[in-house]
């Protein structure tokens, strides 16, 4: 039946050297040309995309699954955002590759359409500039990690704790409550305050009259029973450093005192050294520093005082016939009167 099919065509307007026929002969030979030549080519080529496409799902999978096995939840948020994209983004390359390719064998000239192709990318480049500067800079953030939602930073001279991390903007949220969605093409410096460890200074001011030697004595037995507590043994990530005598403002003495923790930890050891500490000076009768306090010896010379007044002092006997006139009283008159009082 076919055989007659075909034979009815090649009669009439489809005859051998008529123009129908001619045409029917010329798609005949570019049947043959495209199944003998291109057809394999396009076959090879999508089984190509195919393994591609299969083989960068299997990679992005698996850094996921290597991720997950990790306890931390911002750097797995980062890993399957990051995969995601890196996926989505290779399928696009791949596709639209086969598609030049098919295009191409069905006779499609290429040259226009990828003339057109770069001049909108240039004119979407540059009216999209900025975006394209926060996916870039996004990008490096999260393979370099530079910070992971959860850890406080400060970037772009704002400060707060990571709320979320896209490609394009990070949201940070500040200490009063306040969200900042901050584009990632602003950021330029990053000052991670979560990173590895947290250093605290803590500068412990003492009365000048006090002998450092025995302050020495109290803050370090202080921070050893800090640092040995049970609840902040596991925050230390080394012993506290006493420093000594740092520096001497009028009748204060600084003595600083150095605590190295886990990241963001520095708070709990802090405060607890610190009450224990205004315990100690209570206990060993000693004065906190205080700027404006006046250390004066007086006497022979045998003994020291501190205090929060100097001494009185009484006026000499010539001062006292000669009295300052800037310190005396002006003269009152009673309003109904007129007579001085």
């Amino acid at each position: 039946m076919p055989d007659l099919a075909f034979l009815f065509l090649r009669y009439g307007i489809f005859a051998e050297g008529r123009f129908m026929g001619r045409v029917i002969d010329e798609w005949i030979n570019d049947a043959q040309e495209f199944v003998h030549r291109k057809l394999p080519h396009l076959i090879v080529m999508a089984i190509i995309s195919f393994v591609l496409i299969r083989l960068l799902g299997f990679i992005t999978a698996r850094t996921v699954r290597m991720a997950e096995k990790r306890p931390n939840p911002a750097r797995l948020a980062q890993v399957r955002t990051l995969s995601g994209i890196i996926r989505a983004t290779g399928m696009a390359f791949i596709l639209g590759f086969l598609a030049l390719q098919i295009l191409a064998s069905i006779g499609i000239d290429l040259g226009p359409l990828l003339t057109s192709a770069g001049i909108a990318g240039v004119a979407l480049g540059l009216a999209a500039q900025s975006i394209v500067k926060d996916v870039l800079n996004g990008t490096l953030i999260l393979v370099e990690d530079q910070f992971s939602v959860g850890n406080v930073v400060t970037v772009a001279g704002l400060s707060g704790t990571v709320e979320s991390m896209t490609l394009r903007k990070t949201s940070v949220r500040g200490g009063d409550g306040t969200l900042y969605v901050i584009p990632n093409s602003l950021i330029t410096t990053v000052a991670n305050q979560s990173a590895e460890f947290s250093v605290a200074t803590i500068s412990v001011s003492v009365d000048f009259s006090a002998d450092p030697g025995k302050v020495m004595e109290i803050l370090n037995t202080i921070a050893a029973d800090v640092r040995n507590d049970a609840q902040f043994k596991s925050l230390f990530l080394a012993d506290p450093q006493i420093l000594g005598v740092d520096s001497m403002k009028g009748s204060q003495l600084i003595f600083p005192v150095v605590f190295k923790t886990k990241a963001q930890q520095q708070y709990g050891p802090v405060r607890e050294f610190q009450r224990r500490v205004r315990v100690a000076l209570e206990e060993n009768r000693m004065l906190p520093g205080d700027p404006n306090r006046v250390f004066q010896a007086f006497g022979g010379g045998d003994s020291n005082t501190s205090g929060g007044t100097a001494p009185m002092q009484h006026p000499e006997p010539e001062a006292a016939a000669h009295p300052d006139p800037t310190t005396l009283k002006p003269k009152e008159v009673n309003p109904f009167t007129g007579e001085g009082v």
